[in-house]
């Protein structure tokens, strides 16, 4: 019964997705090539599509739920998550101190195929973007709240449930295909086989540099809570791959969701509330990254490191951006190009070479931001004193006046 439990599973499909289309991109030729990417883009669209709607059908019913209390967890929610980006960037810098000097690494990444042009290419637009979404949320749920409607409050709940089937049977079904297609994607163009390999040291380091800062932020959620931070992480792993496969916050938001809702110590208010604005506003695994490559790519080009001062008022500037960079692949980097210009000095050549060694690992650092969504909503749950089984009801007031 396991045994057929887990192959239905959406881990299991998420495993296959990412080893298919591997398989099929290394034997694609152009034709095929075409047709996947073509499937690729439709489904990313409707996906996009669809996020906004997780976020107004989420965000704004939970804050409504919330209560008096909205402003107060919105207001600690942002707090963590600057911190949380801030102290990932100040490890990493610490890291990169310690080892990009004794690094030897290739400046120059292999080149592979292109992806030809589509064969065809459904535009499905969102009805709003991600950050329009975002903003609209707060503010309607605290005008619903203010204004005391009690119409608008039972339509928000019913529009919580009309998004959470399309996200069970919409999106979900859907994204082990768009993973498949993705990868497929990478591997035609050789990424996966040309290119990794050129900054593997880096990468592997990074990618530990995440799971140390994941480690960290769930011990410290357990200790705010007093629970066991496993009972969150342990169901994150359809969340993770997810992420790798999509290299989308945004995208990998109904499964964070899904994953988020079979922990028993997230309080459900809160949960729902946190986890789809975190996952616009926490990008610690991100910004980890960021913070290192950008090292790697100075001492790449000039022999050295940027100075010290430099990197502080970069770490504490790039905290900000990544609160309002959208949860895209690559939006992080993206959205700080002005500050790895203007802040550390980098040219055209830097820049390029930035985002060409962010994109390979881009995955992880997305996986990284949605599994540490998980330990933000058990802290703030924990600080409101809200731990379901802890002697409090999670149905009525979210915090103890």
């Amino acid at each position: 019964m396991k045994k057929k439990k887990f192959f239905n599973s959406l881990v299991f499909k998420l495993i296959l997705g990412i080893i298919i289309g591997i398989i099929v991109g290394n034997i694609s030729n152009v034709t095929a090539i075409r047709i996947i990417d073509s499937i690729k883009r439709v489904i990313g669209s409707l996906i996009g599509y669809i996020v906004p709607l997780i976020i107004l059908g989420f965000i704004t019913p939970a804050i409504v739920s919330l209560k008096e209390n909205a402003g107060k967890v919105l207001g600690v929610t942002l707090i963590i998550c600057y911190a949380s980006s801030v102290g990932a960037a100040t490890m990493s810098f610490l890291a990169g101190k310690a080892i990009i000097p004794n690094l030897n690494i290739a400046s120059n990444v292999g080149g592979g195929n292109s992806i030809p042009e589509s064969i065809f290419n459904i535009s499905i637009d969102p009805i709003m973007p991600v950050m329009t979404a975002l903003v609209t949320s707060i503010l309607f749920g605290i005008a619903v709240i203010v204004t005391e409607s009690n119409t608008w409050e039972n339509l928000l709940l019913e529009l919580n449930k009309i998004i959470l089937f399309i996200v069970n049977n919409v999106v979900i079904k859907i994204l082990p295909v768009y993973i498949a297609t993705t990868f497929a994607g990478l591997s035609y163009e050789g990424v996966i086989v040309n290119e990794l390999p050129v900054f593997l040291k880096v990468i592997v380091i990074v990618i530990i540099g995440h799971f140390i800062w994941m480690t960290l932020m769930y011990s410290i959620a357990g200790a705010v809570s007093k629970t066991n931070p496993k009972e969150v992480f342990r169901h994150y792993v359809p969340a993770y791959l997810t992420a790798v496969g999509t290299m989308s916050s945004a995208a990998t938001l109904s499964v964070a969701l899904k994953c988020a809702r079979k922990s028993k110590t997230l309080d459900p208010k809160i949960r729902d509330f946190a986890i789809p604005l975190c996952s616009n506003t926490h990008l610690c695994g991100s910004v980890l990254t960021e913070v290192f490559f950008v090292m790697t790519v100075s001492q790449i080009l000039t022999g050295k490191l940027p100075e010290t001062a430099n990197m502080i008022a970069f770490i504490l500037l790039l905290g900000i951006f990544a609160i309002a960079a959208p949860g895209v692949p690559g939006g992080t980097v993206v959205a700080s190009l002005g500050l790895i210009t203007s802040v550390l000095g980098f040219n055209d050549t830097g820049t390029a070479l930035m985002l060409s060694i962010f994109a390979l690992q881009d995955s992880f650092g997305t996986a990284c931001n949605v599994t540490t969504d998980g330990a933000i909503a058990l802290m703030v749950t924990g600080i409101f004193k809200k731990v379901p089984g802890r002697g409090d009801n999670p149905e009525v007031k979210v915090a103890q006046n």
